[in-house]
């Protein structure tokens, strides 16, 4: 495939007032590199879990910015490399996964890696998994072809190597110190198979593109290219995408798009403009406006709402968004109807509540009663004060009734009930 046309835009340019460069090779020379022609440039991804998290985001969103200003993008899925496990950033060896569960995982993310890049058009974007090619090499035949091209003394000053050397208690495999050269190759099969010039990675990948960078030398005489982006951290260096449940996972199953649009809701003042020059399609202007207002009227959150819509349709599509948003909404005081029960103990994971038979409904439970149960009222004369003072609510309607029986009409879904008392003390009581 042969790429002609002019580049869009000067994509190092963009990438600069982003914030996404943090290393590069030859930044100039890079830059001017990419201005002449349209080039092809791939970024890693390997198979460690059935789907990508919000920390592959970055290399991910830096790569489709690659494609929309006319430049061809390679996404690698690991399926050789997934079976050793990268050293860099790891204090000790990852679990070796079975050759059943790498597949599932390589085609899962095969699957999230097309929502983000166009697979049509005169840059379409390359799938390619480094299995087929590494595949088939025996090992005799890797070592005299590869390894004789790389030098121990230069692998053993890359920091994934040495500070995995310096640590007494877990020291490193000769499995894992064989991963730099693997992924070094996987950039000299694209180079001499697509053309592929530049590899572009997180921070952490810089040892691992260096190598490969000086293998396509040693093996071809040619110049590549490397570009790593930053980290993802918080203000205060923390790592950004973790929650108390874990990992905020692009696959829905593991975190719903509720979730996922709440974790950017919440996000703190300090980080939110860099993560929409990192994960948006906005422009400069544009985000100069928001962060503006933003400091104006912090109150309004108006730059963590975008935010969480672009993001959260980005990932999860416009129907994630919509439910993500109507679930926001049930949690703020819209009334509840057309939800799961999944949705609602997703929506209220942090509110009291309390089982309670089931035949109290078919009994009529007293809505004072229910109150005063679920803990929303400490007896049943301050149950009648919150009625009579409008403040009581059953699945987000308001209820005057003072006499008011819950009985099985009023579920929300299959086993609950939803209380209210004021704008924000809630409690579910659960009927089985």
């Amino acid at each position: 495939m042969t790429l002609s046309h002019l580049p869009a835009i000067d994509i190092v340019a963009e990438l600069r007032w982003r914030g996404l460069i943090h290393q590069s090779t030859g930044e100039a020379r890079l830059a001017s590199l990419l201005c002449e022609k349209p080039r092809t440039v791939y970024c890693g991804f390997d198979p460690t879990a059935d789907s990508l998290h919000v920390g592959h985001l970055v290399a991910l969103m830096t790569l489709r910015r690659f494609q929309r200003a006319g430049h061809r993008p390679i996404a690698l899925v690991g399926g050789a490399t997934g079976m050793i496990g990268d050293p860099s950033g790891k204090s000790e060896e990852r679990n070796l996964l079975s050759i059943e569960t790498l597949r599932a995982n390589v085609a899962a993310i095969a699957g999230q890696l097309q929502r983000f890049l166009d697979f049509q058009g005169p840059n379409a974007a390359l799938l390619v998994n480094n299995y087929d090619w590494m595949g088939q090499f025996g090992y005799l035949e890797f070592l005299r072809d590869v390894g004789k091209h790389f030098p121990v003394n230069v692998m053993l000053t890359k920091e994934s190597v040495r500070s995995r050397l310096e640590r007494d208690e877990s020291g490193l495999s000769y499995t894992e110190f064989s991963y730099m050269l693997l992924q070094a190759y996987d950039f000299v099969y694209l180079y001499r198979h697509y053309g592929c010039e530049l590899q572009i990675g997180g921070s952490d990948q810089w040892g691992n593109i260096t190598a490969g960078i000086d293998l396509a030398r040693r093996m071809h005489g040619v110049q590549l290219y490397g570009m790593t982006c930053p980290l993802l951290t918080r203000s205060d260096g923390a790592k950004m995408g973790k929650t108390e449940a874990g990992a905020l996972w692009l696959d829905p199953q593991k975190t719903s798009p509720y979730r996922f649009y709440q974790y950017w809701i919440n996000l703190a003042d300090a980080d939110v403009g860099k993560c929409l020059r990192f994960f948006t399609d906005l422009g400069r202007e544009e985000i100069e406006a928001l962060e503006s207002r933003h400091h104006a009227a912090p109150h309004e959150r108006q730059a963590q709402r975008t935010l969480a819509a672009e993001l959260t349709r980005l990932v999860h599509g416009e129907q994630g968004l919509a439910a993500a948003e109507r679930a926001t909404a049930v949690f703020f005081g819209a009334e509840i109807e057309g939800l799961g029960e999944a949705q609602l103990e997703e929506i209220f994971a942090d509110v009291p509540s309390r089982c309670l038979p089931h035949s109290r409904l078919e009994q009529g439970f007293p809505l004072v009663e229910a109150l005063r149960e679920a803990g929303l009222a400490h007896s049943r004369s301050d149950a009648r004060r919150i009625i009579q003072q409008g403040g009581a609510y059953v699945n987000n309607r308001r209820v005057a009734d003072i006499d008011m029986r819950l009985t099985p009409e009023h579920l929300a879904s299959p086993s609950i009930v939803v209380l209210r008392a004021g704008k924000k003390n809630y409690a579910l009581l659960r009927f089985g």
